[in-house]
């Protein structure tokens, strides 16, 4: 089963994660199918950057989501819609 789900990168107490495509079974750093986005929590303010066109892909595809990338999916809809009304 495919989930999507966060990666760790960055230094020590400086977390960068990547929002990935990945085996239910792989490790957190493992292998990976492909990177959708990435998170940055450090910066001031969060940065969240995801490619919605895939991630539509994936879920289609049965792909599971989780907890933490599920809010930062949302987050990226609601940010999209308010530029998209502003045009």
């Amino acid at each position: 089963m495919v989930r999507l789900r966060l990666t760790r990168r960055g230094a020590k107490k400086k977390p960068f994660y990547r929002i990935v495509a990945t085996e239910k079974s792989a490790p957190r750093d493992g292998r990976i199918i492909e990177q959708l986005g990435y998170y940055d929590p450090m910066k001031d303010p969060i940065v969240v950057k995801v490619d919605l066109d895939r991630v539509d892909h994936w879920l289609s595809h049965g792909a599971q989501p989780s907890d933490t990338v599920n809010r930062l999916i949302a987050k990226c809809r609601k940010e999209a819609a308010a530029v998209a009304e502003q045009s």
